[in-house]
């Protein structure tokens, strides 16, 4: 399927200068939104994995559909101030300034293989701080799975050495 059929390019969004890769359009074909999580079971059927930790919000959409259909728990990495329970956080550098993501203490017993799942890898910023929370839960990071690249800006390089499915580079 050609999924970059189904994913709209917005010019300037949300600043002058930049090309938004925008997946509403994709989630709005069934047949799109099917095949992309029928794409990452199959990629990852095979990884034995216990949860699957979606990264706010874009990552929740298609990280508890896989979640399912891997037989395996979701887990939310939430940005500051949405988790009830005990927390782990994480900051992390933006174009300017900081950010933080936070998953519960008790998301994933120690020892779970999981796999993160988000729409876009673009600078690496999120994904890797994600992965760095999961360092305290002591859990096996198996891989990435996103929709998404944007090659140019290396995000790739930032993350740890494991498996980073993508569907779709530009």
């Amino acid at each position: 399927m050609d999924l970059k059929s189904l994913i709209r390019d917005i010019p300037d969004f949300p600043k002058p200068g930049i090309l938004f890769r925008d997946i509403t359009t994709l989630l709005q074909n069934p047949e799109g939104l099917r095949y992309v999580i029928d794409r990452l079971t199959e990629d990852f059927k095979d990884q034995s994995i216990d949860y699957v930790v979606g990264i706010e919000s874009r990552g929740f959409i298609f990280g508890a559909p896989l979640a399912y259909q891997l037989g395996a728990g979701f887990v939310p990495v939430r940005k500051p101030g949405k988790l009830p329970a005990a927390i782990h956080a994480q900051e992390y550098e933006l174009e300017y300034g900081t950010d933080r993501l936070e998953i519960h203490q008790d998301a994933c017993p120690q020892g779970s293989r999981v796999l993160v799942v988000d729409d876009l890898l673009a600078t690496g910023g999120t994904a890797a701080a994600t992965a760095q929370l999961l360092e305290p839960l002591n859990c096996t990071l198996v891989g990435f799975g996103f929709i998404i690249e944007l090659t140019g800006l290396a995000g790739r390089q930032k993350l740890p050495d494991c498996l980073i499915n993508v569907l779709v580079e530009y």
